[in-house]
């Protein structure tokens, strides 16, 4: 669970700001993406795949 306590002198704008950079530090926005449907583990092995081989294209063609 990310926290984030408002220091002295802070406002609330800028605590919710260094909450927003720890929340996406700790990936919990694409946890939730990732997990708002099921997908099975095969799509996830072909998707994964598919990622690395567009990876490794890209970085032969530069």
């Amino acid at each position: 669970m990310t926290k984030v306590k408002v220091r002295h002198g802070e406002s609330l704008d800028q605590a919710l700001r260094r909450f927003n950079k720890e929340v996406l530090r700790a990936g919990i926005l694409q946890e939730l993406k990732d997990r708002e449907h099921y997908v099975k583990p095969s799509e996830v092995k072909r998707r994964k795949s598919k990622e690395l081989k567009r990876r490794f294209y890209l970085e032969r063609n530069k």
